[in-house]
C-alpha cells in the first residue's frame, strides 16, 4: 500500500477506544483521521487520554456528522467501532450507507456485541432489545483470526475478551476431537473489562485485594462463545461458565476443563495445541502455566495444558483491552486491508505492569 489508510474510531472516551488510538499511533499502515464523541465534539483527545498526549497533541473529538462527511470524501477508510452494544449498529449502518453512496472503500471491525450473532432474533434474545441494523448482519462475520483464515465478508465482528480467551482454549479441544462437548470454564478478568464508568464491581476500594464471581452459569457471553465455537468446529458445545472479577486492571485468565475421549498425556496435549496454532503468530503454547503479566498490554495470548489421563485443563491468558478487543480488531483489519496481520502489533509485554 502506497499510503497509510485513514482510520476512524467510534467509542468516545472508553478504554477500548483509547487502546485503539494507542495501537494505531504505532501502526505504519494506519493513520487516525477522526474519533467520534457526540457528547464532547471539539474537545481535545489528550484531555480524555492523557497518556496519548504526545501521540495526538492536536486531535479533537468529532461529531457523527463530521465523520460522515469525512467518509464521503475519503477513498478508503478503516472503521473501528468500540461504541456500546445497542448503540453501535445504528451508527455503523449510517456510516456504511455514506460510504456506499460515495463509493468509499470501507472495512469495519466492530468490537461491540451488535454483529456477533447471525440473526437479529439471536441477538435480541440475549440483549433484550431490538437490533439497530438487522439488514447489516449478513455483512459481518464473527470469528477469531486464529480460527478463520479469511473473512468471507467485508466487515468483521470481533468476539469479546472472555470469548477470545475461552475460544482459544476450547476450539482445539473440539476441532481435534480430544474431549466431549461438555466444557467447564472459570474466567478471571481485570477491572478495565467493565468499562471506564465506575460502578460497584470496578470501584478500586471494593475490588482491590478481593476475588469474587458474578453471573455464574448465566453470563450473557455464553451464547456468543457457543456460536463461535460451533462456527469454527461444527460442534455444539455445552459451556458451563463462571466468570470472576480480579483485583488487577488488565488481563484475563481462563481455565477450561473437560473429559478426554481417550487417554492423552500432557505432552501429547501440548503437542496437539502447538500444532493447531503453529501458524498463529499471536498464540504461544508453553509447557508451564501461563501468567497474565507475560501478556498484559500486548496482542499475544499464552496457553498451556495438563492432563491426568481422563481429564484436561487448558489455561489461557491474554490482555482484555488488546488481544481481547483493540489488538484483535487491528489484527482483523490488517487482513481486510491485505497487509500482514502482525503489522503494528508485535510489541512485547512490559512484564512488570
Amino acid at each position: 500500500m502506497s499510503a497509510a489508510t485513514p482510520a476512524i474510531v467510534l467509542g468516545g472516551t472508553g478504554y477500548v477506544a483509547g487502546e485503539l488510538l494507542r495501537l494505531i499511533a504505532g501502526h505504519p499502515e494506519l493513520d487516525v483521521a477522526a474519533i467520534l464523541s457526540d457528547s464532547q465534539p471539539g474537545a481535545p483527545v489528550a484531555a480524555a487520554f492523557a497518556h496519548l498526549a504526545n501521540a495526538y497533541p492536536e486531535l479533537k473529538f468529532s461529531d457523527l456528522e463530521s465523520i460522515e462527511a469525512l467518509i464521503r470524501r475519503t477513498p478508503r477508510v478503516a472503521l473501528f467501532s468500540a461504541a456500546p452494544h445497542g448503540v453501535a449498529a445504528a451508527i455503523i449502518d449510517r456510516l456504511l450507507s455514506a460510504a456506499q453512496a460515495a463509493g468509499t472503500r470501507l472495512h469495519c471491525v466492530d468490537i461491540s456485541a451488535d454483529f456477533r450473532y447471525s440473526t437479529a432474533a439471536a441477538y435480541e434474545a440475549v440483549y433484550k432489545h431490538a437490533h439497530g441494523a438487522p439488514a447489516r448482519i449478513r455483512e459481518f462475520t464473527c470469528a477469531l483470526p486464529e480460527h478463520l483464515p479469511q473473512s468471507p465478508t467485508a466487515h468483521v465482528a470481533h468476539p469479546g475478551c472472555f470469548a477470545t480467551a475461552t475460544l482459544l482454549a476450547t476450539v482445539p479441544l473440539l476441532a481435534l476431537g480430544l474431549t466431549d462437548a461438555r466444557l467447564f470454564v472459570t474466567g478471571i478478568t481485570g477491572s478495565t473489562g467493565s468499562g471506564r464508568k465506575p460502578v460497584e464491581g470496578t470501584h478500586h476500594p471494593l475490588r482491590h485485594s478481593d476475588l469474587y464471581s458474578y453471573g455464574a452459569l448465566s453470563h450473557r457471553h455464553v451464547p456468543e462463545i457457543i456460536a463461535c465455537a460451533r462456527a469454527a468446529t461444527g460442534i455444539e458445545a455445552e459451556l458451563n461458565f463462571v466468570p470472576h472479577s480480579g483485583p488487577f486492571a488488565r488481563g484475563i485468565h481462563v481455565t477450561v476443563q473437560a473429559s478426554l475421549k481417550k487417554p492423552v498425556s500432557t505432552v501429547q496435549a501440548l503437542e496437539a495445541f502447538k500444532s493447531f496454532y503453529k501458524n498463529s503468530p499471536f498464540v504461544r503454547v508453553g509447557d508451564t502455566a501461563p501468567r497474565i503479566k507475560d501478556v498484559a498490554t500486548s496482542n499475544y495470548a499464552n496457553l498451556s495444558a495438563v492432563t491426568n489421563g481422563n481429564s484436561i485443563a487448558v489455561m489461557s491468558v491474554l490482555d482484555n483491552l488488546n488481544k481481547g478487543a483493540a489488538g484483535g480488531a487491528i489484527q482483523w483489519m490488517n487482513r481486510l486491508l491485505g497487509i500482514a496481520e502482525t503489522t503494528g502489533l508485535t510489541a512485547a509485554a512490559p512484564g512488570w505492569t
